[in-house]
């Protein structure tokens, strides 16, 4: 399975920029899918995820409200949309897919496949 994230940049803090992740996978429905962010020196840290119906989605409080993820299952896309973005939001952006049970949706180590990252640079 491979993971294509595409989308960062550099913006101005209030920007918001949109992230795109098109999985090369046959079974791509039978995935949930997620984002998790970066910073250097850190772990990679849950953002965001949505179930492989659609129909549910998680997010991290520090985005909430924020971030938005989507899917586009007909087309194999997997997006996040970020408005109001901040300074703290610079980050190596990753997608990733998880198919474990939903209480490790949140959980990095329960990804069972990973993009290679999108670097998102805030500016204040």
């Amino acid at each position: 399975v491979q993971l294509q994230a595409s989308g960062g940049g550099l913006v101005q803090a209030g920007d918001s920029l949109r992230l795109s992740c098109a999985p090369s996978v046959r079974t791509y429905n039978n995935y949930d899918m997620g984002w998790f962010r970066q910073t250097s020196g850190d772990e990679r840290v849950f953002v965001a995820a949505i179930r492989r119906s659609g129909g549910f989605t998680y997010y991290s409080d520090s985005v909430k409200g924020r971030f938005t993820i989507s899917r586009d299952n007909a087309n194999n896309m997997v997006y996040l949309q970020m408005n109001s973005l901040q300074p703290e939001d610079t980050a190596v952006y990753y997608c990733a897919a998880h198919r474990g049970i939903l209480s490790t949706i949140r959980s990095g180590t329960a990804y069972a496949y990973w993009g290679q990252g999108t670097l998102v640079t805030v500016s204040s």
